[in-house]
């Protein structure tokens, strides 16, 4: 039996391997045995336990709890652990998703053992090495020997970067193998949409009106540690909701709140706690979100995964960064990269508010069944 270690640490992994692990358990359980660490990165239980317990993914085999830190000290200490456990394991391919910093330990700690690294969600560029997720995704795709990209457009990335496309199996850390699978995210957003609307209550619990709110998320660290954007983006998100009379729902991360708290101006804090249509939420569940952003009439956020969760459910977003992975999304015409500018941002509304019927959305993140490709490809690969 063939025995894969899968590196989970952040809520958007956390989500992502719930498909894997699913496939898994329905279709491969005869033939994979899948072992789960939790490096704990994110250790808020709004943040971890209530996705694992929601999304029926199995108790983690291990969880560290490395907690909040430096991005050295964070990195080097889930470095350690996870060595720790591969010599315990020692797994025939260690499983990593995306681009935290639980990512790259995992393709680190993997690659210097000669373990097989798979990358889940390869090949995505921001092309801003000021992030610390776009050195993280290099990183990590530079060690891999199956990269398994959710577009083609991230195909084409690691192409430009020097990987073969043509690559022939078995696959190793010296001769990589590209493959376009799809993304895991829609295979769960097709398998949970209907339990989100069976089990999900916070349409009701917040008495929010269908189609027509904002639904806004807010979690970089450059958006909130940053006074002057962190004011930016909440000025101008009251502004918009007051002139157009909608509508603001943003569920908050910890550490917006903390941001909150601490650095917001108060002619800003006070004008929100005016307004009756800015609605803060704590941290919601994923079926939650799942509703929000289906029933929400345009997402506003700086996080990758909500654009793309936006698009499966046909929704448009404004993007507050300088520039997004997910070029696809603009390049369809449905988000827009706002950065923090106000006048961009309330455009971008105006834009979409305007042309909503004529928006489309091209099936480009594949068929919902990429998990059932990578385990197959996993097996396959001899």
């Amino acid at each position: 039996m063939l025995k894969i270690v899968t590196i989970i640490g952040a809520r958007p992994q956390i989500i992502k391997a719930a498909a894997l692990s699913r496939v898994i358990q329905k279709n491969y359980k005869n033939s994979i045995k899948e072992v789960i660490v939790h490096t704990g990165q994110h250790y808020d239980t709004k943040m971890s336990q209530v996705f694992i317990d929601e999304l029926n993914i199995p108790a983690p085999n291990y969880n560290f709890g490395v907690g909040s830190s430096t991005h050295g000290a964070q990195t080097g200490k889930m470095i350690r652990e996870i060595e720790e456990i591969l010599f315990q394991e020692y797994p025939d391919y260690v499983i990593i998703y995306g681009d935290t910093n639980s990512t790259l330990a995992g393709a680190i700690a993997a690659s210097k053992m000669n373990i097989p690294v798979v990358h889940i969600e390869a090949g995505l560029r921001s092309f801003n090495k000021s992030m610390p997720e776009e050195i993280n995704r290099i990183m990590a795709d530079h060690v891999s020997t199956i990269l398994f990209t959710p577009t083609q457009t991230g195909l084409d990335n690691l192409v430009k970067e020097g990987f073969s496309a043509t690559t022939s199996k078995p696959f190793t850390q010296d001769n990589p193998g590209l493959l376009h699978c799809g993304d895991v995210m829609y295979d769960n957003s097709l398998y949970f949409k209907k339990l989100a609307f069976e089990k999900s209550t916070v349409i009701k619990d917040y008495k929010l009106k269908n189609k027509e709110f904002i639904l806004c998320t807010v979690h970089r660290d450059n958006n909130t540690d940053d006074t002057e954007r962190l004011n930016s983006i909440f000025s101008t998100l009251n502004e918009l909701s007051l002139e157009n009379k909608v509508e603001i729902v943003m569920p908050l991360h910890p550490r917006t709140s903390r941001a909150i708290e601490e650095s917001l101006d108060n002619k800003v804090d006070k004008a929100m706690n005016k307004n009756p249509l800015f609605k803060l939420l704590p941290p919601v569940s994923f079926l939650d979100m799942i509703m929000l952003e289906s029933q929400c009439q345009i997402a506003i956020t700086d996080s990758g995964g909500v654009q793309k969760e936006a698009f499966f459910f046909k929704k448009p977003s404004i993007i507050l960064r300088s520039e997004t992975e997910w070029k696809e999304i603009v390049d369809a015409g449905v988000g827009i990269v706002t950065d923090v500018k106000r006048d961009q941002i309330l455009d971008a509304f105006a834009h979409f508010k305007l042309n909503a019927s004529e928006l489309e959305y091209p099936s480009i993140f594949g068929d919902g069944n990429a998990a059932g490709f990578i385990c197959q490809t996993i097996l396959n690969n001899k």
